[in-house]
């Protein structure tokens, strides 16, 4: 369903849309609250987007006969999404907010590449400029020929990979048609369980001491925050024009650069402002090119 002139309600879904998008903007302060508690960033995943997983779990068992016959694209969904969350939630952790978010809003251009190579969608004119747009913004703020003499960092990385395998989760998103958008959000959560889960212990990871308070809002952090985040994406995406949510999408990014700057003390070099402008430019013009993906399609939970 999407939104009409006619549509008494048709601001709903925007309103909701921004909503979303403002707390996936701003998700790096709880998550650096809870690193500086003592929980580390494998840690996080496992207990909150665990205990998503666990509530959401119900959901992927009642529609079994759904994807039963695209059970290796849903596989395929969890580890792309556990690996995208994962490597995100480490790169806000430790990196600075702004370059990490920068860097992983390079997942439209590897979204169109991955398109085109495995499922044939043609790369048109407005596109392929996007994409020149955002390759160059990305070697702006990487410090062009010097990120090879170690300009990269791991947590530029891990940002950068974390929006690969975000773009090409939403590559698979389209081809399973057969899941429901609920089913695709509930592999992921429990994608971020499991590889989390096995991070934890291959790094040998005891149970962390928090105060009890800390517990609580790990837990709220994860069934009303996550959840909150993830639902209304979902509902804004699925009652808009393609074009129109992308769009707002952005919110996310411009939520994170500002609170960043405000309440995080975080400031932006000439590069940086240079390279985001690059990138913020390439994200819109591909939202607005013919053909973009449906957001609902597209966009499955988390990052």
């Amino acid at each position: 369903m999407t939104e009409s002139a006619g549509n008494g309600r048709a601001w709903l879904p925007v309103v909701v849309l921004l909503f979303g998008a403002s707390l996936w903007g701003v998700v790096w302060w709880p998550l650096k609250y809870f690193r500086h508690q003592g929980l580390g960033d494998a840690e996080l995943v496992l207990y909150a987007y665990g205990l998503v997983a666990v509530v959401t779990a119900p959901v992927l068992w009642r529609q079994r006969h759904q994807w039963r016959s695209q059970w290796r694209l849903l596989v395929l969904l969890a580890l792309l999404g556990g690996y995208a969350n994962l490597a995100f939630v480490t790169a806000l952790s430790h990196g600075q907010v702004i370059r990490v978010m920068m860097l992983f809003y390079l997942a439209p251009v590897w979204g169109v590449l991955g398109a085109r190579i495995f499922l044939g969608e043609p790369i048109g004119p407005s596109r392929a400029v996007a994409v020149a747009l955002a390759v160059s913004g990305a070697a702006i703020m990487l410090a062009g020929p010097g990120a090879l003499s170690g300009g990269i960092s791991l947590m530029d990385v891990l940002a950068l990979t974390s929006g690969m395998a975000f773009a090409t989760n939403n590559v698979t998103c389209r081809a399973a048609q057969e899941i429901s958008v609920m089913g695709k959000a509930a592999a992921v959560f429990a994608g971020c369980a499991v590889l989390a889960g096995v991070l934890v212990g291959v790094q040998g990871t005891s149970i962390p001491v928090m105060e009890a308070g800390s517990w609580v809002w790990l837990a709220l952090f994860a069934l009303v925050w996550l959840l909150a985040a993830t639902f209304a994406t979902q509902y804004g995406v699925t009652h808009m024009q393609a074009g129109r949510a992308s769009v707002l999408l952005l919110t996310e990014l411009l939520a994170a650069v500002a609170t960043a700057m405000l309440a995080g003390g975080e400031v932006l070099s000439l590069k940086e402002t240079l390279g985001g402008a690059l990138i913020l430019t390439a994200a819109v013009l591909e939202a607005g090119s013919p053909g973009a993906a449906d957001p609902a399609v597209a966009i499955p939970a988390g990052r």
